[in-house]
């Protein structure tokens, strides 16, 4: 299997383009790549593939064969590849993925891709379509329990669900230990991604991040949207306003807009290319 290893700010994908290649199993060729021991390493793993509703299609798979959602580190990553390849000479493309088509705005340096726009689409409130288990129209600044202390959280989709809560001193936060508890948390049936914040000021945030199925990850453009989005629903940040979030791997700069979309701006890397036998 040919493939192309890229990060967007350091969440690391190995991607694979469906024109030319057949995957028979997915789920078990993501754990097997995704292995940063004895595969290619990974957060997981990415088809690039037709679409008979957009430009191009999306598939991913996370390291522990677990399929996504959405994943908008990935959707950038892709929006490079197909131009950088040649798969396509527009630069406002359309990705089809497991919760609906994205449309994305290639910035391109030196005949590259190097900066990609997404439109995230609406910000998602509501718990049942979240989904968890509560009967609710909205989880805002809410208490949980999790391994016996409470915390804060405001629930947010953006085509998967995220955990966002507010706290001082990230950096110090053992997340390999309360991570699980709360991505397998009951309230929420399909498990969660979690994302640990820390108020810089009106227009920046610090954020680290638990991916259902990956554990810590260096980044994640979802997270990084539905914390922007809880911050301005928590009266820490401003609608209409860019904010930079800085994770592990670099920053995102995230609009929440007035009429309910999320707009994401990041960069996308190509780290090497290469052939594996799965």
């Amino acid at each position: 299997m040919k493939f192309t290893k890229m990060h967007g700010i350091g969440n690391d994908y190995i991607y694979v383009n469906c024109f030319e290649e057949h995957i028979e199993n997915p789920e078990k060729v993501s754990i097997k790549v995704s292995d940063r021991h004895f595969g290619v390493g990974g957060d997981g793993l990415v088809l690039i593939m037709p679409s008979d509703k957009a430009d191009f299609r999306m598939r991913m798979f996370n390291a522990d064969g677990s399929e996504g959602m959405m994943c908008g580190n990935a959707s950038r990553c892709i929006g490079k590849y197909v131009y950088d390849n040649g798969l396509t000479d527009k630069t406002d493309i359309t990705l089809e993925t497991k919760s609906g088509i994205k449309k994305m705005h290639l910035h391109i340096e030196n005949g590259k891709a190097a900066f990609v726009d997404v439109d995230m689409g609406e910000a998602v409130l509501k718990p049942a379509e979240i989904p968890m288990n509560y009967d609710d129209d909205t989880f805002i600044s809410k208490p949980i329990t999790v391994d016996g202390k409470e915390w804060i959280i405001t629930a947010v989709s953006m085509g998967n669900p995220h955990a966002v809560l507010f706290t001082d001193n990230i950096d110090e936060l053992d997340l390999e230990n309360i991570g699980p508890s709360f991505e397998n948390h009951p309230i929420f049936p399909e498990r969660v991604n979690t994302e640990f914040c820390e108020i810089i000021d009106k227009t920046t945030l610090k954020m680290r991040v638990w991916e259902r199925g990956s554990g810590e990850t260096w980044a994640c453009g979802t997270g990084a949207c539905a914390t922007a989005v809880a911050a301005v629903l928590n009266g820490y940040c401003n609608r209409n306003t860019e904010i930079t979030l800085k994770l592990r791997g670099g920053d995102l700069r995230i609009t929440y807009r007035s009429n309910g979309r999320v707009i994401m701006c990041g960069p996308a890397e190509t780290v090497f290319t290469g052939e594996i036998d799965v």
